[in-house]
This record gives structure tokens, C-alpha cells and sequence, in this order.
């Protein structure tokens, strides 16, 4: 399952490491936009398989974040 950004915004914070066991609700990544802090959540639960951005970096809406397995 690939999680997805939901709007514009900068990669504040990764919050999550490859291999990591996440639980539907954990935080994955921290996004900022418009000066507010917006976490992006496990849907699910599962293993951390890839995280596709890095702190600072730009993203938009739809472009992949972290993917589970």
C-alpha cells in the first residue's frame, strides 16, 4: 500500500525507518504547508517496504510517501 500526499506541501519530518513495523494510525510523515503541521498516518498496519521523500523535500498532491507491505 503506497500512501499518498494529500495536498502541496514540504516534507517536514520522516518519522518512520525501512523495516520499521508501523499500527494503522502511526505517524509516518510530517508535512508542512501554510505553516501548519499535517501528519500523514498508516492506513493500516504493516512493515515499512520504501519512503519516497526526504526532509525538505518539495511534494505535490498524489505523489507517493512511504509505501507498506
Amino acid at each position: 500500500m503506497i500512501v499518498r500526499c494529500e495536498m502541496p506541501a514540504t516534507v517536514w519530518k520522516v518519522r518512520v525507518s525501512v523495516g520499521e513495523e508501523v499500527s494503522a494510525g502511526d505517524e509516518l510523515v510530517i508535512l508542512e504547508s501554510m505553516k501548519m503541521e499535517i501528519p500523514a498516518t498508516a492506513p493500516t498496519a504493516g512493515s515499512v517496504k520504501i519512503i519516497h521523500v526526504r526532509e525538505g523535500q518539495l511534494v505535490a498532491e498524489g505523489d507517493p510517501l512511504v509505501e507498506l507491505e
